[in-house]
């Protein structure tokens, strides 16, 4: 059909042909004026929806992580070997009563699976024993948990001093270890914990720095996954 047809079509029984305009024909109502100001919105729509998948993958990826985290540290053992980190296992049955008293009145504070505890001697000098207590249990949020512990031996020793976080090693966790006092005047105390175990360490005659590494080769010593 040509454009000479179209213009010589009647309108309305009127005689004469139509009137072609330059102006293009509009095939919907809706208001051109309008569509400028659509576009931002829509575009910061989009924005704002990217934004929320961003943080949900996210937080969705800090999830799997944690619960990775947990699956493998819960189901933990603490041995107790003859010797470790060149110390010695002590089975006098004052050392056992020693580890006996301290495991306890920790598994009183705090719902064990099951307790720990031992006492190490140095070969090179017996006023320089270890003493460890503890447990394995499901911890969801070890380094709270390890605070709670130190606040609860500060209460029988005195304020924990100096308390700081140190080195834990390749087996994770939280180690904090800091200077607390007792009969025989002040002593270094460390202690680690991760989601199945936690550990308080006593170093009578050791500095803070010497009982961390020590605590760190112990720990690698005692504790199976």
């Amino acid at each position: 059909m040509s454009d000479a047809h179209l213009t010589e079509r009647p309108v309305d029984g009127e005689d004469g042909p139509v009137e072609m305009t330059d102006e293009p024909i509009r095939l919907s109502r809706r208001d051109p004026a309008l569509e400028p100001e659509r576009r931002p919105t829509s575009r910061r729509r989009r924005i704002a929806l990217a934004a929320v998948l961003v943080v949900a993958l996210a937080g969705a990826g800090a999830l799997g992580l944690g619960g990775w985290r947990v699956l493998r540290e819960k189901d933990a053992r603490l041995d107790r070997p003859a010797g470790v980190a060149g110390l010695t296992r002590d089975d006098s049955e004052r050392a056992r009563s020693t580890a006996d008293y301290l495991r306890d009145g920790l598994a009183a504070d705090i719902d064990l699976d099951r307790s720990y505890g031992a006492v190490y001697t140095d070969p090179a000098d017996a006023r320089r024993s270890v003493l460890l207590f503890g447990g394995t249990t499901l911890l969801w949020q070890p380094e709270r948990d390890l605070d709670t512990l130190f606040t609860l031996m500060a209460d029988e020793t005195g304020r924990v001093a100096g308390l700081r976080e140190v080195d834990a090693g390749r087996l994770g966790g939280v180690m904090k270890c800091g200077t607390t006092s007792g009969d025989g005047g002040d002593f270094a105390v460390c202690g680690w914990a991760d989601h199945g175990t936690v550990v308080l360490g006593m170093f009578p005659g050791r500095p803070v720095d010497a009982a961390a590494t020590l605590f760190k080769q112990i720990r690698e010593g005692v504790q199976h996954r």
